[in-house]
């Protein structure tokens, strides 16, 4: 019997204990967090309303992102996770992962999360560096992560932990020795993101007055070299652009996202992916707190966008999330699930320049070492020459 395609969903809680400076994800700092019993329901509401435009799909994830959900009351969690069995069918061995902050109060409640239902965690350690943590704006220490990180094994059989490189002043032997600290607790998976100063935050203010100033292209490039023989070398594969994992043990949710499935988002401004009425559809929930909850109460979902989107978008789109992908995109699925074909002189063009592997039956694409550095530029090339395939 052929398993059900994967699909997931992705619960967005938004508040946090404090901003980072360089963080502009749809996070706000609450002086008192909101019922929880209230944001149960609202969190129900929307669910229900999402298996009405999903139709009858098996749940493969669930991903409690945000924000800071492991500020949460773990009840909430496992009412939507009740929410979630109640409306759609939920497969054998469901991936839940619930990112959590390595302070101390956060970590006390890791017992809880699991009892309900959380059974893959995701820590947000981003250094180990004292002072670095401290100009990064995080609340916790490098003892706090190292407590959580043992904590969390203590109850998850699965544990990530999120790792920041290229931060100011950071040099690629620095940062080789401090991943190195990191690989010697023995994770199964770790994201490692180059840090990068996005407009309307704090560290985007400092750098535009010339107060901040981060690791040039070839020092950012080195890390990310570094990062990858280092991971290699502890049996971890780079099997995204920014992810690291033991054979087994990849995000299942997240490769949802990657390999162009469905998924349902609900939460202040999480987004979503569904197939609707036959077309590929953009959904977007309202980003602010009160005004979503508002919404859900007096509609049952705080949704703001609903788009079907065009071949060429979902082209777009497949093409964009795919080749972050270690093994590439299918270009027979792109053509069965987007109506789009690359063109074969453009990829001709890449794997002659060494920047793209062609699989010897055509088929498959994927980025070469020599072309992640440059994976924005080989993606809009790719994408500016599909064509129709219909």
């Amino acid at each position: 019997m052929t398993p059900p395609p994967p699909f997931g969903i992705y619960v967005h809680w938004p508040y946090c204990a404090a901003k980072c400076p360089y963080c502009d994800f749809n996070s706000h700092v609450a002086r008192t967090l909101p019922d929880a019993d209230v944001m149960a329901r609202a969190y129900g509401r929307e669910l229900a309303h999402m298996r009405t435009l999903s139709g009858d799909e098996t749940v493969t994830s669930v991903f409690f992102g945000g924000g800071t959900p492991s500020l949460m009351d773990p009840g909430i969690v496992a009412d939507v996770l009740s929410a979630i069995s109640a409306l759609w069918r939920v497969s054998e061995h469901p991936e839940i992962t619930l990112e959590a902050n390595p302070t101390s109060v956060e970590t006390e409640k890791l017992a809880s999360f699991r009892r309900a239902g959380v059974n893959r965690l995701s820590i947000g350690v981003q250094s180990l560096i004292e002072n670095d943590l401290v100009r990064l704006g995080r609340l916790h220490s490098v003892r706090d992560a190292l407590d959580a990180v043992a904590a969390a094994r203590q109850h998850f059989d699965r544990v990530s932990f999120d790792m920041i490189y290229a931060r100011m002043g950071q040099t690629p032997g620095q940062w080789a020795d401090e991943l190195a600290r990191a690989l010697a607790l023995s994770p199964d998976h770790l994201s490692l993101y180059q840090l990068t100063i996005e407009p309307g935050t704090p560290f985007f203010d400092l750098q535009s007055a010339g107060k901040l100033t981060l690791p040039g292209e070839d020092s950012a490039r080195a890390a990310l070299e570094v990062s990858e023989a280092l991971c290699a070398e502890h049996g971890l594969n780079a099997y995204e652009i920014s992810n690291f994992a033991r054979p087994g043990e990849e995000c299942a949710h997240n490769l949802t996202y990657w390999r162009y499935h469905d998924y349902a988002g609900v939460g202040p401004g999480a987004h979503g992916r569904l197939t609707i009425e036959g077309a590929k559809t953009a959904l977007a929930l309202e980003r602010q707190p009160d005004r979503w909850l508002r919404q859900v109460n007096a509609n049952g979902h705080g949704l703001t966008a609903r788009d079907a989107l065009t071949p060429a978008q979902q082209c777009d789109e497949f093409v964009l999330m795919g080749l972050r992908l270690r093994e590439g995109i299918s270009r027979a699925r792109l053509r069965r699930v987007t109506r789009c074909a690359l063109d074969g002189s453009v990829l001709e063009e890449l794997a002659g320049a060494g920047l793209v592997d062609v699989s010897r039956d055509g088929d498959r694409v994927a980025v070469t070492r020599a072309g992640r550095p440059v994976l924005n530029a080989i993606i809009a090339k790719l994408t500016g020459a599909a064509v129709s395939s219909d």
